[in-house]
């Protein structure tokens, strides 16, 4: 959604960050690294952002069918009768057809199992292997060798694309479960820059991998929490003397602009619907609300609990032991060795002897590997893993919401809803599949595209079972679009809801005067001044029309919740006003019905296509995108890909944002979301200042 800022006017909250947890200056707004999804309001000067937080109410103890008028018909905002007898009949059409979601307790869990292939397929699967292209060739006793690294994505990747593909780093775990040629998996661990629902995956995938009895060996040069999560799920774990353990605990904070504004003249003129909605508090204030630092440090427990849950069970320790263990600050390596942290000290080539001598290989030989985006191109129909006859259409929803795609972005940047509404409507359209499953790691973005989506997704979700899957995140827009499906899945420490709006101008006058600029405006109009006059607050029946058409924006998003998940919209209310949730209170509260990953969402949909749940089925890929240009040439060795990087962020830092926003604030996550921590808007502001 990168829109190049090419008007100095009138000044817009301008992007900030468009991953998880960031604030909101200019196309994203909303409590932590959740989703705001931006709508554009004509009556609505709004540029800022309107976020979106969850209800709560447990979900399997309210039947669909119950309020599916009555919730989306809210008092301030009644609708006519033709528009509910409409979104009524499409209520009915997906309860009566597969589109109803079953209680939780009736979902299949979607559980991992290993299954030996009988001696006719190992024949199969051999001749395969004889016949497969070069590339896909493997020598016998290989070792998969994987460096968890860096940012990793829910979305496939091109040969030519660089770093992670969190599909495609579970699909070699799965096929080298059941490859004869892989001995095992030797995975570097280092730091990464994804959030904790992607983490999960990764981690539930180790485990799965290990029923096959081939071993998991983890090495770690460098480690965090979020790194010593993943690695705990291996059977062994090394490190070298040298190591950087950084095992101090997790932490959040939340950044004000307030003071800065105050400084260099600039006046924000922010309204905020919910209690919660701290991207408002992030531009005005100076310090934290208690209404923000309470959600913070609920979900700051959450995270870390779970932390502690986690290891201590997978070291065989008690949640004080551990807990213990962090609070003492222990960085000597020779201690995690004593104490069961890690397996042993040794570095990279000696844990290569020892697994040469395990798979019984001379020391004059090398160890046979095959990295992971070799081995990523090895085809599962080589392995008889390909799919049945049924086919289940994936549609994957990454990174912020923008209606249409800017001139200068890539194919790869972002969910463009002009463009998902055709794929979503292709799957619609065809007889191919019997399910579909959108999978959602969006923070928000433009609240009408969201809100686009979310009709052509009930519309899908009508005609055939819709499964939404979270990753990281899937807040304010991302939350909108996965209303539209029967059944949504998320993980644990997943970020979502996040339910409320905050939209807003600046008021550059006193900036103006400080730097010598003057602009007049002859306007026709009571209101055609409204966003186009920075230089001076807005006059009272400004005010109050902006206020009003605020209110309008969450009332739309709120009421559109509550009846999507089935709820009365004052019960939909507690669990709204910005707030955001991890999966595991999402999950209390209605606002998701399982918890669980791809796997658990790819079972649910077998479930409701009435697929046996031992038959195999194809997954199909319907949003994989073609290589750009400067992919390509970043994978032969080009050196222009980071000019292009470069100045794709530049612009996405400079975006302009028309209408309603849908998307999370710029809360930073240090060490519960690993991305960059630097606040872009608070950056341009010090150059700013520099220049005075």
């Amino acid at each position: 959604m990168s829109k190049l800022l090419y008007s100095v006017s009138t000044p817009r909250f301008h992007t900030i960050h468009r991953h998880s947890l960031h604030l909101l200056s200019t196309y994203s707004l909303s409590p932590l690294s959740i989703s705001s999804s931006s709508s554009s309001s004509i009556s609505s000067p709004l540029s800022l952002s309107h976020f979106l937080s969850p209800p709560s109410i447990s979900f399997s103890l309210i039947s669909r069918r119950d309020y599916s008028v009555h919730a989306f018909d809210s008092d301030s905002n009644s609708r006519s009768t033709s528009q509910l007898d409409s979104q009524a009949k499409l209520q009915e059409q997906e309860d009566t057809g597969n589109g109803g979601a079953p209680k939780p307790e009736e979902f299949p869990s979607g559980e991992f199992q290993f299954k030996e292939f009988g001696a006719w397929k190992n024949f199969v699967v051999k001749c395969r292997m004889l016949v497969a292209f070069p590339w896909q060739r493997v020598k016998k006793g290989t070792v998969l060798t994987m460096k968890l690294r860096g940012q990793v994505s829910d979305q496939f990747k091109s040969r030519f694309s660089q770093g992670l593909s969190l599909p495609q780093i579970c699909d070699n775990f799965i096929k080298a479960a059941y490859d004869p040629r892989i001995s095992g998996v030797y995975l570097h661990i280092e730091p990464l820059n994804c959030g904790w629902g992607k983490v999960e995956e990764i981690r539930r995938h180790i485990l799965d991998f290990r029923k096959s009895g081939k071993f998991v060996v983890g090495y770690l040069p460098a480690c965090g929490e979020k790194e010593y999560y993943l690695a705990c799920a291996c059977e062994e774990v090394y490190a070298p003397p040298s190591a950087y353990f950084r095992l101090y605990g997790l932490t959040v904070q939340a950044s004000f602009l307030g003071g800065i504004f105050e400084k260099v003249g600039i006046e924000p003129q922010v309204e905020r619907i919910g209690k919660f909605k701290s991207a408002g508090d992030q531009l005005t204030r100076k310090s934290i609300s208690e209404e923000n630092r309470d959600m913070l440090t609920t979900l700051l427990d959450n995270i870390y609990g779970n932390w502690l849950d986690t290891v201590s069970v997978a070291k065989g320790k008690s949640k004080d032991e551990v807990e213990k263990f962090i609070n003492e600050g222990v960085y000597q390596i020779q201690r995690l060795k004593d104490e069961g942290w890690i397996t042993n000290i040794n570095y990279d080539d000696e844990v290569i002897s020892m697994l040469k001598e395990r798979l019984g290989i001379q020391k004059e030989k090398k160890l046979p590997m095959v990295d992971y985006r070799r081995y990523s191109r090895v085809n599962r129909w080589t392995l008889g893993l390909s799919g049945g006859k049924e086919r289940i259409a994936v549609i994957r929803a990454s990174g912020s919401i923008s209606r249409v795609r800017g001139p200068l972005s890539s194919p790869s940047s972002g969910i463009v809803a002009e463009q998902l509404i055709e794929k979503i409507r292709s799957v619609r359209e065809s007889k191919r599949y019997k399910a579909a499953i959108i999978r959602i790691d969006s923070p928000g973005g433009d609240a009408l595209a969201s809100d686009l989506m979310w009709r052509e997704i009930r519309l899908l979700a009508a005609e055939k079972p819709v499964i939404a899957s979270m990753a990281d995140v899937a807040a304010s827009g991302g939350y909108y679009m996965a209303m539209g499906t029967g059944t949504i899945i998320a993980e644990n420490l997943t970020l979502t809801g996040s339910i409320g709006v905050v939209t807003g101008k600046f008021n550059l006058g006193k900036l103006y005067e400080k730097i010598g600029f003057n602009k007049e405006i002859i306007s026709r109009g009571k209101f055609a001044e409204l966003t186009a006059a920075e230089q001076r607050s807005f006059r009272p029946e400004e005010a109050e029309l902006f206020a009003k058409s605020a209110q309008y924006a969450y009332a739309q998003f709120r009421d559109k919740a509550a009846y999507s998940r089935s709820m009365p919209v004052d019960k939909m209310e507690e669990s709204a006003q910005g707030r955001v949730w991890t999966g595991g209170d999402a999950s209390s509260r209605g606002l998701i019905d399982a918890i669980g990953g791809m796997g658990r969402a790819v079972a649910i949909a077998k479930q409701k296509a009435n697929i046996p749940q031992e038959q195999p089925v194809t997954l199909v890929e319907v949003s994989r995108s073609s290589p750009s240009l400067p992919e390509i040439l970043s994978g032969i060795g080009s050196t222009l890909v980071g000019v292009d990087r470069t100045l794709k962020v530049l612009l996405q830092e400079l975006t302009s944002v028309e209408g309603v926003q849908a998307r999370m604030d710029g809360i930073i996550f240090e060490k519960l979301d690993e991305s960059s921590i630097g606040n872009p808007i608070i950056n341009i502001l010090k150059d700013y200042l520099g220049s005075l």
